[in-house]
């Protein structure tokens, strides 16, 4: 019997606890230690922003799902993690011990790097957690009184980009709704190199799609854009031309902005000698195996993952939820085989797959594997994208309240997108 211990009730977090019931049956003690009770379904929070949704539309609380499955759940973050003693203290004072640990926690959120960004104690809004968004589409309601300049973006080292091109064009969607289009102009702000490039190099024609975009929505864009500081109604953005040298500097107005940061890893788990880089993100092998302490594995948002070529601006790459997918079944995976005394030798595709919401239509990003050179190199527009990724939202809350652990983008999305699933190594 293996006792083993999940740190985050997300998207990586909740797949992981299920497929390793899944797959290990019974006998195995699995506990869940999650920083609140509610689950979220974090693609949803563009649109709470904008007003199309509730939190409650895409939240529930966890503990009886989880425990539908028999599996613990502590409602309380993970303050230290003790690897020589295979120990993990949580934040009410209770300890919990493991013989394998799986980090799914998520980022830390490094507005600090931008002064005066971020929605508490800053001067703009955030869509990366529920509770952000929510105060976003509070921001947004007044701001709906007395429209004027909008900034939209994300900000250096940001690996994040889609939902920053989202929150633009469904924001603009929702002001041509409400015929106040035409009283606020907008400006798309990106460390990226060019629109489109979405930290993966650029992805089919990405460029010339999100460019046309942008253009036929009348936003203006500064690329290679650095954010030097927000204060109130004003943000100073340094424009680099691609050999890194500031091209120009820019004062940009604005009555709302909303830009996404850069990441960094949670300090109980940066804090921890030998398993992060220097941003605090989880080194982990083809096998998602910390390279340090053979029993900790790392999936999502919180495993450290090069970028895919260097920019004059620094940008990372981003982690979707198909690759988040991929890297808890090779989590489960490898340690079924382990138990079993067979070599773990399981490998993840970390591939990229992104459905981009226009609130009027969509565009889907699929690029195999994330790292070119690529098999599939793929980009659509589309009315149907949108009507997908309401699809995606529905069926990945199905899954998350009733304890499903298949894998439902390789399973269900490639296939809708009439791409061929790529088998990884070791299957």
């Amino acid at each position: 019997m293996a006792n083993f211990l999940v740190l985050g009730a997300g998207l990586a977090g909740m797949s992981a606890a299920y497929e390793l019931r899944e797959a290990l049956g019974p006998a195995h003690p699995i506990t869940v230690i999650g920083d609140g009770e509610r689950f979220s379904f974090t693609p949803s929070n563009p649109w709470l922003a904008v007003g199309w949704r509730k939190a409650e539309d895409f939240t529930f609380d966890a503990t009886e799902p989880l425990a539908n499955k028999h599996i613990g759940f502590v409602p309380h973050a993970a303050l230290r993690i003790d690897p020589e003693h295979k120990r993990v203290h949580a934040a009410d004072g209770t300890e919990h011990e493991y013989d394998y640990l799986l980090i799914c926690t998520g980022p830390k959120l490094a507005f600090d790097e931008v002064p005066g960004m971020g929605p508490d104690g800053g001067h703009t809004q955030s869509v990366c957690t529920t509770a952000h968004a929510q105060r976003a589409w509070e921001a947004y309601q007044a701001f709906l009184d007395d429209p004027g300049p909008v900034v939209i973006g994300a900000v250096q080292g940001a690996s994040c980009f889609g939902p920053a091109y989202e929150f633009a064009l469904i924001l603009d969607a929702d002001l041509r709704k409400r015929k106040l289009r035409d009283r606020v102009p907008m400006t798309f702000v990106t460390s990226e190199p060019y629109v489109g490039h979405m930290g993966l190099g650029g992805v089919g024609d990405s460029k010339g799609l999100m460019e046309s975009e942008l253009r036929q929505r009348h936003i203006k864009w500064i690329t290679n854009a650095k954010v030097q500081q927000v204060d109130a109604g004003t943000m100073t953005v340094l424009e680099h031309d691609d050999a890194g040298a500031v091209r120009r500097e820019h004062a940009l107005d604005f009555s709302y902005a909303m830009l996404l940061p850069a990441f960094r890893g949670v300090d109980a788990v940066a804090a921890v000698e030998g398993l992060c880089n220097p941003r605090g993100f989880v080194t982990v092998d083809r096998h998602q195996r910390n390279t340090r302490y053979p029993e900790i594995f790392s999936a999502g948002v919180c495993v450290a993952i090069p970028p895919v070529e260097a920019t004059p601006v620094a940008t990372g790459a981003p982690k979707t939820g198909f690759m988040i997918e991929s890297m808890v079944t090779t989590i489960v995976r490898n340690i079924a085989a382990e138990l079993k005394g067979e070599p773990a030798t399981f490998e993840g595709t970390w591939n990229a797959v992104c459905l981009a919401d226009m609130g009027d239509s969509g565009i889907a990003f699929v690029a195999l594997p994330q790292i070119p050179p690529r098999n599939v190199t793929w980009a659509r527009e589309g009315r149907w994208v949108h009507l997908a990724k309401i699809a995606f939202e529905k069926y990945f809350l199905f899954k998350m309240r009733h304890g499903t652990s298949e894998p439902v983008i390789e399973k269900h999305v490639l296939s809708l997108l009439g791409i061929e699933r790529l088998k990884p190594h070791g299957r």
